[in-house]
């Protein structure tokens, strides 16, 4: 391939991420072109309606409204899929690739649901699967574990994988401000989407996850087979009573394995995470994860998770890395197709083993004997209780009691939750939360 070639680019999707590709192709296009010694062309976008009038022009030649026929034109050797869900998004991304062609994926959701078919097929036909701009945004994590980190073996990945929920819970906490004030002002300033549900439940970051969890050991955890929780029942008095007892809250993604066992676990749910830890510190729109590999031992990588700019940063990334492979002729690639081996048969950790300490918040009726009814059912269930705060609720003659545990397991958690959800003196849903001792 001369340094005359032309590769061209299709974008399948030409929404906030479609647009950011262009603008800084346009923006970069002779210092990309001088790195990567090829001319750079955005050849064809599909995209779902012809008129709509857009900030960014783009000549109308250049437009269809047929994706299928940007993935499969014979001129186009790189396909952007940028449309996200999993139904069209799908049935483009396995028709790019049949027909041989490299394709970029910003869709942390398909890439969850399909991986395993897209990854088959991308190796039964030639093609290339480049998903850099799926998991964290503009931080480069996939490159990280497939290339910088590639030595290592990975018993720890944690992080915050969602900037709406890191905003929301940013805003709650350094304002005082409840959950729904500050999810409206959230929308309104465009970080959380109209239907809000799969950032703030957590089902966003569980996609990115189970990414995660596949470039780190090689199988494929399907969100439903996750502890999975959001952020929705979090007041500000959860931030008061975690600062209280030296903590911060974040959604995180907690992925874990057991090389003694080979027991892995994949989670996403709130954590009381040390005021000195790090990621603990991380506010607003940004991302932070943290990766402990056995012979690196822990790396920290914080920036911009998501938005235009730093989601159009990754894509072009892998479309460069696109073009060096096309100029190098085709084999196999390290952020492509390629699993790294399962390691003789990762497996589920059951519940009952996978351990930490647990923060309670109970709703109780003011009166005598709640807290000893309340330590009676943990004690079932083995649960030794750490600490107590006890304060004023919201609503006449309840109070708040928050309990935080010695170490126990998920089992034996929601066992007790289910038990004390069942007693006349507590009024609402129990509140629990994880906490992690996490040095880095």
């Amino acid at each position: 391939m001369s340094n005359d070639t032309v590769i061209n680019i299709g974008l399948c999707g030409f929404g906030t991420v479609g647009q950011g590709v262009w603008k800084h192709l346009a923006q970069n296009r002779a210092d990309l072109e001088s790195r990567l010694g090829v001319g750079l062309q955005i050849y064809s976008i599909a995209v779902r309606d012809l008129k709509r009038k857009r900030t960014i022009k783009v000549p109308a030649k250049k437009l269809t409204a047929d994706p299928m026929a940007v993935a499969t034109d014979p001129n186009v050797h790189i396909v952007c899929e940028l449309m996200g869900g999993t139904t069209l998004a799908r049935r483009v991304t396995l028709a790019a690739l049949k027909a041989g062609k490299i394709v970029v994926s910003a869709n942390k959701a398909l890439i969850s649901a399909c991986g395993a078919e897209i990854f088959a097929t991308a190796r039964k036909h030639g093609g290339h699967f480049f998903f850099e701009a799926s998991v964290a945004g503009g931080v480069p994590i996939i490159k990280a574990l497939r290339e910088g980190l590639v030595a290592n073996r990975f018993p720890q990945i944690y992080g915050i994988l969602n900037g709406t929920c890191n905003y929301i819970l940013t805003q709650m906490e350094e304002r005082d401000e409840p959950y729904a004030s500050v999810l409206a002002e959230a929308k309104a300033l465009g970080y959380a989407e109209a239907d809000e549900s799969l950032d703030v439940g957590g089902w966003d970051a569980a996609h990115k996850a189970a990414v995660l969890a596949w470039l780190a050991h090689g199988v494929w955890v399907h969100p439903d087979k996750m502890i999975v929780e959001g952020i929705e029942r979090i007041t500000p008095a959860d931030f008061k009573n975690a600062a209280t007892l030296g903590y911060g809250i974040k959604l995180l993604a907690v992925i874990t394995r057991d090389f003694s066992t080979n027991e892995l676990s994949v989670k996403v749910h709130p954590t009381l995470l040390p005021e000195d830890n790090v990621i603990a510190s991380v506010n607003g729109v940004f991302n932070a994860i943290s990766v402990t590999g056995d012979v690196v031992g822990t790396t920290l990588y914080i920036g911009k998770g998501a938005g235009q700019d730093a989601t159009a940063s990754a894509v072009i990334s892998d479309i460069a890395d696109a073009v060096a492979l096309l100029r190098n002729g085709k084999g196999v690639h390290l952020t492509s197709e390629v699993p790294i081996p399962a390691g003789g048969g990762v497996k589920p950790a059951p519940l009952e083993h996978i351990h930490g300490r647990y923060y309670l918040r109970l709703t109780v009726r003011d009166q005598p004997g709640v807290l000893a009814r309340v330590a009676s059912v943990m004690a079932r269930h083995h649960v030794s209780i750490a600490s107590v705060i006890q304060s004023p609720s919201e609503t006449t003659d309840t109070a708040s009691l928050v309990l935080t545990t010695h170490d126990s397991h998920e089992r034996a958690m929601q066992k007790t939750i289910k038990q004390l959800t069942r007693l006349s003196s507590v009024v609402d849903k129990p509140l629990l939360l994880r906490i992690s001792d996490f040095n880095a």
